[in-house]
C-alpha cells in the first residue's frame, strides 16, 4: 500500500496515500477499536455545517484568505452531498470531548481542500486541519454545537412522526367511541368505558409527550460556538460569535442563539440531558400502550380477545397458525433501548468536571440513536399495527354488560353496602346487574334499561 508521511506533536506516522483523514484520525483508530461503529451521518453532517459556517465567518472577518477559505467551503459541500462517507472511521467511543472526531472532520476537509487547490494531501504547511479548518474553534465548543444541531434536525423529523401517530390514535378512538368494553383497574373489572375512550387517551398521552420533546428541542437552539477553549473565546476575532451563529442559522434554517453563559455551555450538558429525558417520557408511554395492546389482543381463546391486531407474520416455528403481537413487542424493545440510552446520558451529564464535560460524544450518539429508532419504527408501527386494529363489537358489548361494576350506577340509590351485596349475588348467579335488580324489583325494566345503557353513558361523557 502506498503511503504518505504525516507529522503531529507526538511524532510521525504513515498514512495510506488514498486516505483523506490524517495522522490524528489514525491515532484515534488505533487507540479506540471499541465498537466498530462510527459517528452517525447526522452528526457528520452537522459538524461539517459548523466547519462551513466557521470558514465563511473567518473569511468575512479577514481571518482566512479566500483561496483557502473557498477550498474549505467546496470540500465541505462535497461531504454534505455524501462524498467521502468512508473517511470518518473514528469509533463513537473515543477521546473525551470529541477531539478525535473533530480532528477527523478537520483532516478530511483539509486534505480535500488541498486537492481542490492543486496540492498534495498532507501539505499542512499550506492548509492545516488545525490552523485553517479549525480556525477560531475548539472541540470544546464545536462538538456540543454540532450535537445540538444534529439532535434538533432529527427531532424535527420526530415531531412529524409523533403527529402522524397521534392522529392515527385519534382516528381509531373516534371510530370506536360508541363501543363499550369493560374497564379494568388492578386488572380487575371496573366501570365500563368505550374502546374509543382508551385510544383517545393514548392520543392525548402521545401528544403531551411530543410537546415536551418540542420544548426541550427549543432549549437546544442555544449553542456554545464561539466559546473555544474553556468558554473564554480565545483566538477568535471580534464579532466572531455573532457572525458565526448568523451563518449557522442561515445554513440550517434554525433560530440559533448564543449561549447565555459560554462557560456554562461547556461545563453543563443539562439541555441535552433534558431532551433525552423527554424521549424517555415518550418511551414510557409507548411501553404502556404497547402492553395494553398486547393484553387486549391476547387470545384468541384464552385471553381478553378485545381487539384483533393485524397479523403481519407467523408467530411460531412449531405451532401452526399462531400469530403474535410482534409489532407491539418490537415497540417495547425499542422503548427499553431508549430508556437505557437515557440512563447513559444522565450518568454522562453529571460527569462534567470544572470547565468541561468531556462525555458529550456518548451523550450525542445515544440521543441520536434513540431518535433514529423512533423515526424508523413509529411509522411502521402506526401503519402495520394501529391502523389495522379490528374488534369483535358484539363480544365487547356482552362482556361489558355482564360487568359487576355497573352496580356503581345504582349505589347512590341503594347505598354502597347494599350494592356490594348485589354484586356478590350477581357473580354467584352469573347474572348481569341489570337483570338481577329487575328480578328483585329494585328497578323496573325501563329504569334498568335507561340506567345501564352504555351508549347513553358514553354519549353523555363525550357530548360537546
Amino acid at each position: 500500500m502506498k503511503t504518505r508521511m504525516e507529522k503531529d506533536s507526538l511524532g510521525k506516522k504513515e498514512i495510506p496515500v488514498t486516505a483523506y483523514y490524517g495522522i490524528q484520525t489514525l491515532r484515534a483508530v488505533e487507540n479506540f477499536p471499541v465498537s466498530g461503529r462510527g459517528e452517525s451521518s447526522e452528526l457528520i453532517r452537522a459538524y461539517v455545517i459548523v466547519k462551513k459556517a466557521a470558514a465563511l465567518t473567518n473569511m468575512e472577518l479577514d481571518s482566512l484568505d479566500n483561496q483557502r477559505g473557498e477550498a474549505i467551503l467546496k470540500a465541505a459541500d462535497e461531504i454534505l452531498i455524501g462524498k467521502f462517507a468512508d473517511q470518518f472511521p473514528v469509533d463513537l467511543f473515543q477521546a473525551g470531548a470529541g477531539t478525535s472526531f473533530n480532528m477527523n472532520i478537520n483532516e478530511v476537509i483539509a486534505n480535500r481542500a488541498l486537492e481542490i487547490i492543486g496540492r498534495e494531501k498532507g501539505d499542512y504547511k499550506y492548509l492545516s486541519p488545525n490552523d485553517h479548518v479549525n480556525k477560531s474553534q475548539s472541540s470544546n465548543d464545536t462538538f456540543p454545537t454540532a450535537s445540538h444541531i444534529a439532535i434538533i434536525l432529527e427531532s424535527d423529523t420526530l415531531q412529524n412522526v409523533i403527529k402522524d401517530l397521534s392522529l392515527s390514535l385519534k382516528r381509531k378512538g373516534e371510530e370506536m367511541i360508541s363501543i363499550p368494553k369493560s374497564g379494568r383497574t388492578h386488572l380487575m373489572d371496573a366501570m365500563p368505558v368505550t374502546i374509543g375512550d382508551e385510544f383517545l387517551a393514548y392520543n392525548s398521552a402521545i401528544t403531551r409527550a411530543g410537546k415536551r420533546i418540542q420544548e426541550r428541542r427549543n432549549d437546544l437552539l442555544e449553542i456554545a460556538i464561539g466559546g473555544t477553549a474553556t468558554g473564554t473565546g480565545v483566538n477568535t476575532p471580534p464579532l466572531y460569535r455573532e457572525k458565526v451563529i448568523k451563518n449557522l442559522g442561515e445554513l440550517t434554517s434554525l433560530d440559533l442563539v448564543p449561549a447565555i453563559n459560554s462557560h456554562e455551555s461547556l461545563q453543563s450538558r443539562s439541555q441535552m440531558a433534558a431532551f433525552s429525558g423527554a424521549l424517555r417520557e415518550l418511551a414510557i408511554e409507548l411501553i404502556r400502550i404497547a402492553n395494553d395492546l398486547r393484553l387486549m389482543g391476547s387470545g384468541p381463546t384464552a385471553g381478553l380477545g378485545e381487539i384483533i391486531l393485524p397479523p403481519v407474520q407467523p408467530g411460531s416455528s412449531i405451532m401452526p397458525g399462531k400469530v403474535n403481537p410482534v409489532m407491539a413487542e418490537c415497540l417495547n424493545m425499542v422503548s427499553y433501548q431508549i430508556i437505557g440510552n437515557d440512563t447513559t446520558v444522565s450518568i454522562a451529564a453529571q460527569a462534567g468536571q470544572l470547565e468541561l464535560n468531556v462525555m458529550t460524544p456518548i451523550m450525542t450518539s445515544n440521543i441520536l440513536e434513540s431518535l433514529k429508532l423512533l423515526n424508523n419504527y413509529l411509522p411502521v408501527f402506526q401503519s402495520n399495527s394501529i391502523e389495522g386494529i379490528r374488534i369483535d363489537e358484539e363480544n365487547l358489548r356482552n362482556i361489558a354488560g355482564m360487568n359487576p361494576s355497573l352496580v356503581t350506577l345504582l349505589s347512590p340509590k341503594i347505598g354502597y353496602l347494599k350494592a356490594a351485596e348485589i354484586t356478590k349475588e350477581a357473580l354467584e348467579k352469573k347474572e348481569s346487574i341489570r337483570d338481577l335488580v329487575v328480578e328483585r324489583g329494585i328497578l323496573s325494566v325501563d329504569e334498568a334499561d335507561k340506567l345501564f345503557d352504555l351508549k347513553i353513558i358514553s354519549k353523555n361523557r363525550y357530548s360537546e
